[in-house]
């Protein structure tokens, strides 16, 4: 069996087909997410999830689409919804195969009858294709597709109103509505010709209900709007095309050419690589002249540490460097006194601006040191220098050079859950791993500074490198213990075994010896390391939270307090290569097998967010990451390059 393929009988298990969903989006901002057999269990989950205006929020504008076979005038409803206490229709017995490569392909038998859905986001345009072909008929059939409406901002659910506007308006091969005014116009077509007719028939279906959401302790019934349907017959061997779209369909005579020409720009998902770089894809986001990356799917926007963390893993491990220097570009156009925007308009993280000169180091790998200098010399030297004398009074440089971060209301560092008001990571102080990255990039600015020439800047920052790795050891290096201090302030070392420390080992500028970096490693593996990335927090701890599960609250306070994240799996398998070479080779592609199980569950094709700390380290969060997805095929870089030497 291919990856990502399942059969009738996995299928017609909602227990396992219902904790598998899919994706596909339309590299601008838009997507479709359900699950595998089509029953919506997310508020998030929908058949076009778009933005609707110049803002970053998305839209639910068609959740679901019911397709009804029709034979000997007998209907076979071959959807599947949640309603309280039952699950009607239950379309999900009629599921034969389903199929994500190259495209999401979902195969009904009914009798004798054998229809293939075929699902397909236009690229850069928000346009969903589903072309239904029918495969067997023994006798004469028609199609009937309801379409179900939301119109609703993704992180809430809608209620049936007095002001929802079902009326719908002929165009071209069918029909135009917008239930509110603030919305564009939804465009339903098909390009059967006249045989096709739409019943408009509005009506408000109640209750349906998003069990994922149930469980998170979300509000988790909603209402949606069905305007009518579209009814017309179909012969066996004959593909019908339906569109949703925020413009009108092309012409009915082109669309089919269009959606071939369409699927054959499609990688082909046939194993785990070739899975996380078409993954890898999914997050990057072209607005007009901005391109950005999508932290996570389905419910997160772009982030900047997000952004910085991730870009070299799902660009530049795909070779993809103009894409990589276009996201840069556009996170260093909306730099204000030294920081990035982090989530939406804030600029509230202090190690966005820090990862970015980590990225930068990868991205000199493929266009060289003169041109990093040239093109980002200025912001970086502009980032240091905002540290220097401070941002606002969130962050400075102490007189012993390292970097003081903290704010009684904000969570600054990427441990940034917050529960009635207080972080419940707040690490306000010395962050041992800001203070790794801001080692790092002020020798990486020096560096570059000497080779350009730039006098000025050398005489300025010369002396500042000794002096952060000085007070680095001296601050958080705990001889006795063998490990970093998580942070430092006036309460003296917090020494949680926590990730951040590797940071310090993982970096080309490291301030440890081999011998204390040794000692880290030594210890993230015993209280952290698992196959899935690295606990927040030692189990060891008393605040250790081993499951991920529950209302906000409670699952923000398991967030960094035990869950594990795979992204510091990088870090970790970097620092031990940095070390031991190609003798780490057999342990990091054990690294790597660990998450090969995972793309053909929860969300398929690729890496989720995070996982429980506890064994068997339960997939949890956003169903793909970018940083998660970004790590993993970092990981797999480094174990090719070892394995060419």
């Amino acid at each position: 069996m291919s990856v990502l393929k399942f059969d009738k009988q996995s299928l017609g298990n909602l227990e396992y087909s219902l904790k598998r969903e899919m994706l596909a989006t339309d590299r601008s901002g838009g997507y479709m997410s359900t699950t595998i057999v089509g029953c919506n269990t997310r508020k998030y989950h929908g058949l076009m999830v778009c933005p609707k205006d110049a803002s970053e929020d998305d839209y639910v504008m068609l959740s679901s689409l019911d397709e009804t076979v029709i034979q000997h005038e007998q209907s076979f409803n071959l959807a599947i919804h949640r309603f309280p206490g039952t699950y009607e229709p239950r379309g999900h017995k009629y599921i034969t195969d389903f199929d994500y490569t190259p495209t999401p392909a979902i195969t009904y038998r009914v009798g004798g009858v054998v229809l293939k859905k075929e699902l397909l986001w236009i690229h850069s345009k928000t346009q969903l294709l589903i072309r239904y072909t029918l495969v067997e008929a023994t006798s004469e059939t028609r199609l009937r597709l309801r379409p179900f409406l939301a119109f609703r901002n993704k992180h809430t659910v809608g209620q049936a109103n007095m002001f929802a506007d079902g009326r719908t308006f002929g165009v071209r091969g069918g029909v135009k509505c917008r239930l509110y005014s603030d919305f564009p116009w939804l465009y339903m077509q098909t390009n059967c010709g006249p045989d096709c007719e739409f019943v408009a028939a509005p009506d408000w279906y109640y209750k349906f209900e998003y069990l994922e959401e149930k469980a998170r302790g979300y509000p988790f019934e909603e209402d949606l709007l069905t305007p009518g349907y579209f009814e017309f017959p179909i012969k066996k061997g004959e593909s019908v095309i339906f569109s949703a779209a925020l413009d009108e369909m092309w012409s009915a005579e082109t669309i089919n050419e269009i959606f071939e020409e369409e699927l054959g720009r499609r990688s082909d998902k046939k194993d785990f690589l070739s899975c996380l770089k078409h993954s890898a894809r999914q997050f990057i986001s072209r607005r007009d002249d901005r391109t950005e990356v999508v932290a996570g799917w389905p419910w997160f926007g772009r982030w900047g540490r997000d952004t910085f963390i991730a870009l070299p893993g799902i660009t530049l491990t795909r070779g993809d460097v103009q894409t990589c220097v276009d996201v840069v570009d556009t996170m260093t156009r909306e730099m204000k006194d030294g920081l990035f925007p982090n989530m939406g308009e804030a600029y509230n993280s202090v190690d966005a601006p820090l990862w970015f000169f980590w990225t930068l180091q990868q991205l000199e790998e493929h266009v060289g040191s003169e041109r990093i200098w040239t093109d980002y010399g200025g912001k970086m030297k502009d980032v240091l220098r905002a540290y220097k004398r401070g941002i606002g009074d969130v962050i400075s440089i102490h007189e012993n050079g390292l970097v003081w971060a903290g704010h009684p209301n904000l969570a600054m560092t990427w441990m940034d859950a917050v529960v009635n008001g207080k972080p419940v990571t707040g690490r306000e102080g010395h962050q041992v791993e800001i203070n790794a990255l801001w080692f790092n990039a002020v020798c990486y600015t020096l560096e570059l500074a000497r080779a350009a020439g730039d006098k000025d800047f050398v005489s300025e920052w010369e002396e500042m490198p000794e002096m952060i790795k000085n007070s680095f050891v001296e601050t958080f290096w705990d001889e006795a213990k063998g490990y970093l201090a998580d942070y430092v302030n006036d309460g003296g070392q917090n020494m949680f075994v926590r990730p951040n420390q590797v940071i310090a080992c993982s970096l080309r500028y490291t301030m440890l010896s081999e011998e204390q970096q040794l000692e880290v490693l030594k210890t993230i593996k015993r209280h952290l390391l698992t196959p899935k990335g690295l606990r927040t927090l030692s189990p060891q701890n008393p605040l250790y939270e081993g499951r991920y599960e529950g209302d906000q609250p409670t699952r923000d306070r398991a967030y960094h307090q035990g869950t594990v994240w795979p992204w510091p799996l990088e870090h970790y398998v970097r620092a031990n290569f940095d070390i031991w070479g190609a003798a780490f080779l057999e342990k990091a592609e054990e690294i790597l097998a660990g998450f090969e199980e995972d793309i053909d569950s929860y969300g398929i094709g690729s890496i989720p967010e995070i996982y429980d700390g506890d064994p068997p380290h339960t997939q949890r969060g956003a169903i793909s990451q970018a940083w998660s997805v970004g790590a993993v095929l970092r990981i797999n870089e480094m174990i090719q390059k070892y394995k060419a030497q």
